[in-house]
Order: structure tokens, then C-alpha cells, then sequence
């Protein structure tokens, strides 16, 4: 979409969430934002309301399919959205073990039901009056059976296969559907990691890249292109039991931490 007025973004307090923000922020822009972090949240809407947009901010957890639900619909209400970018995830690895079950299950819970607390009521909404785009924010990670972060890899599969057959049969109703897949981008999150992380960017980078595929209406905005290309070629020309074997050399990723600024 070309010059939107009005972007909700959830996880919006740090990584993508708060490059987004601040990339979208301008005179005549209405910003909303959630995050989980009240302090960073309070911080970026600060840069944002000095670069001219207009910010409202709410602490709310995307797993609550209510209080995402009502918020939607009341900042659709104040100003009709544009774009909604359902960003908030977070990831976890195995530590070289076994995930745990608790950790799986609260990736699943944000990385997935996050995304529909998001996505379906923001549908709705825009439904109505047949105008409005929504990008949802998936993984490279997401081609790949990592068995150093099974959750969230899978988690990532998912939003990506359901966003990309949703993009269809929304279009019918004048919603534009995208799917983001970025590769490494700084962020609190790959601070941590303790691998190389190839062609790692910044969030300044991943933000205008994401903003240009939102104008052009793609369906998959995936980058950096190299890596996408070797992890697509990877995922669908090696043979299984080669793939496993390069898999399992693959070094440990740290437990569960916030991936797009929950």
C-alpha cells in the first residue's frame, strides 16, 4: 500500500516492531502500538511522536484474544487502519537438549495464536469496507526442520502457509495479505546468540526493505535474498537424510527469549 495514514503494529518495543514504527512515522501518520514492555514501548513512541506521527501505545499480551480483539476494533474506530502487522513473536532453542514443554507450548501460544488474535479481527474490520493490508511477520527459520528451536521454527511454518493460502480468499474481500520472512536482524534477541549469524542487519534495513514489499503488495517478502535463496534450495533439493545430517551440526540455540519485541 502506498502512503499509508494509519499502521497497527504489535511487538512494537523493539527489533522489526520498533523499525517499523519509527520507519513509518511522520507528519499525519497515526501510529497504534503494542508491546509487552511498557518502559521501551513508552520510549519508542517517544521517537516517534518527535518524528510528526501521532502515537497511541497499549501494554497488552497477544495471546489475549479479547483484549486484541477490542483493541483493534477501538483503533479502527479512532482512525480506519491502513496496515496491521502482526509482529510479536518470540523465540527458543533446545540449549542442545530437549525443548521443554512449556517452552514449546508458549511459542506456539504467541508465534501462532498471537498472530490470529491479530490477523482475524483486524480482517474483519477491514472487511467491511474492502480496503486495508496486513503483513504477517514469519521467519527464514521457517523453511527449515531446525532441531535447534523446533517450536519456533514450526511456529514460523505456520503463520507462513497460513498467511500465504488466507492472502487468496482475503483478496476476495478487498484485504491485501503479505508474509514477511526476514533472516538475521539485530535485535535483543540475536545479541545472545552465541553462532554466526550470516548477513545480519539492521532493523533500520529490514524496515525499509518490508515497507517497499508492502507497496508493491508481494506475497512473500522474504530477505536477505542469498540466504533465502541457499535455505530454499536446501529445504527442497537435499535429500532427507543429507539435510538431517547437516542439520545436526548445526550449534545450540539459547532457551526462549523475545524475538520481535513481545
Amino acid at each position: 500500500m502506498r502512503h499509508p495514514k494509519s499502521i497497527l503494529i504489535t511487538g512494537a518495543s523493539s527489533g522489526i516492531g520498533e523499525a517499523l514504527a519509527r520507519h513509518y512515522a511522520a507528519p499525519l501518520v497515526t501510529l497504534f502500538l503494542a508491546g509487552r514492555n511498557s518502559e521501551r514501548l513508552s520510549d519508542v513512541a517517544a521517537v516517534c511522536e518527535e518524528a510528526g506521527a501521532s502515537v497511541s501505545r497499549i501494554v497488552l499480551d497477544v495471546t489475549d484474544p479479547a483484549g486484541m480483539s477490542n483493541w483493534i476494533s477501538q483503533s479502527d474506530r479512532q482512525v480506519p487502519l491502513d496496515i496491521i502487522i502482526a509482529n510479536a513473536g518470540i523465540s527458543g532453542g533446545t540449549s542442545g537438549g530437549v525443548e521443554p514443554a512449556h517452552q514449546t507450548r508458549r511459542i506456539f501460544d504467541v508465534n501462532l495464536d498471537g498472530v490470529l488474535n491479530t490477523v482475524l479481527p483486524g480482517f474483519d474490520v477491514m472487511s467491511q469496507r474492502e480496503h486495508g493490508q496486513i503483513a504477517i511477520v514469519s521467519s527464514l527459520a521457517g523453511f527449515l526442520p531446525l532441531p535447534s528451536a523446533p517450536a519456533y521454527g514450526a511456529s514460523k511454518a505456520a503463520v507462513r502457509h497460513f498467511g500465504e493460502a488466507f492472502r487468496i480468499s482475503a483478496s476476495q474481500r478487498g484485504v491485501a495479505v503479505s508474509v514477511i520472512c526476514p533472516g538475521f536482524v539485530h535485535s535483543r534477541m540475536t545479541d545472545t546468540n552465541p553462532f554466526p549469524m550470516p548477513f545480519i542487519m539492521t532493523g533500520e534495513k529490514a524496515a525499509r526493505i518490508i515497507a517497499k514489499g508492502l507497496q508493491k503488495n508481494r506475497a512473500r517478502i522474504a530477505f536477505p535474498w542469498p540466504l533465502y535463496l541457499g535455505i530454499w534450495l536446501l529445504g527442497g533439493m537435499c535429500p532427507p537424510a543429507l539435510l538431517r545430517a547437516l542439520l545436526r551440526r548445526l550449534p545450540a540455540k539459547p532457551a526462549a527469549s523475545d524475538d520481535n519485541g513481545l
